[in-house]
């Protein structure tokens, strides 16, 4: 029988999450083995279906719990898109998912899920060349989670949420560059996000640095936007 406009769809809600960290200045996401079917063995973003109770955004905060072991009051964590292509999940149900941006410092080596084989981080810029090596539709989602980071760090203050409470200028700077895949004019960047209307709030501490001057200590500043915003160079990894 055909389908009509009056006809109900039965469907799951999953959450997925691109969690994001950069480890040996190197922009990171997490995977996990699938250790069931479909796609037995493959890649993907950690995430699971909606539960009794739960909304789509506390699913996600489980999920994050689950695969890290790391309450999501530590992350930066933001809704990125819905994916509801028919064909994105094999299985006879019809499974739409959200999809969410993660971001955290210095997260640690992961452990595996219940249903996940193997948790590892792997190179962003590896798996945006391989789109179709992940499961389902992860690449994609991969690529639009990224592609908000990226844009985001021009307009925001979200690069603060790849540090640790306490930063020097340089590990700032090593965020953008990790995330646009870019190298930036130290001088140039120093003014610009030290002029940056509460981007920056000085500690009044100082680190120690090999063979330098002991660097300046800042941590997150009260502002949510960035002004004048840093637009990204051109040049920089797009793919």
């Amino acid at each position: 029988m055909t389908p009509t406009r009056r006809d109900r769809l039965l469907v799951h809600l999953t959450a997925d999450l691109v969690i994001l960290t950069i480890r040996a200045g190197v922009l990171h996401v997490l995977l996990v083995e699938r250790g069931t079917v479909p796609f037995l063995g493959r890649w993907a973003l950690p995430g699971g279906f909606l539960r009794g109770a739960e909304t789509l955004d506390g699913t996600a905060v489980r999920e994050l719990r689950e695969e890290t072991g790391l309450d999501a009051e530590r992350f930066h964590l933001e809704q990125v898109g819905v994916y509801s292509a028919p064909d994105r999940d094999p299985r006879d149900q019809r499974i739409v998912t959200c999809s969410y941006l993660a971001i955290a410092p210095d997260l640690p080596v992961p452990t595996a899920g219940s249903d996940a084989r193997a948790a590892v981080w792997r190179p962003v810029d590896e798996l945006l060349d391989d789109p179709e090596g992940l499961a389902f539709d992860h690449g994609r989602i991969l690529r639009d989670a990224v592609d908000q980071a990226r844009a985001k760090l021009q307009f925001t203050t979200i690069a603060t949420s790849f540090c640790p409470p306490e930063f020097t200028v340089s590990e700032l700077r090593e965020v953008f560059e990790a995330v646009w895949g870019v190298s930036l004019d130290r001088p140039n960047f120093h003014r610009k996000v030290t002029d940056a209307e509460g981007f920056l709030a000085p500690t009044g501490r100082r680190r120690a640095s090999a063979g330098g001057r002991p660097a300046a200590l800042f941590r997150a500043g009260p502002a949510t936007a960035l002004m004048p915003p840093m637009l990204r160079p051109p040049g920089g990894s797009g793919r």
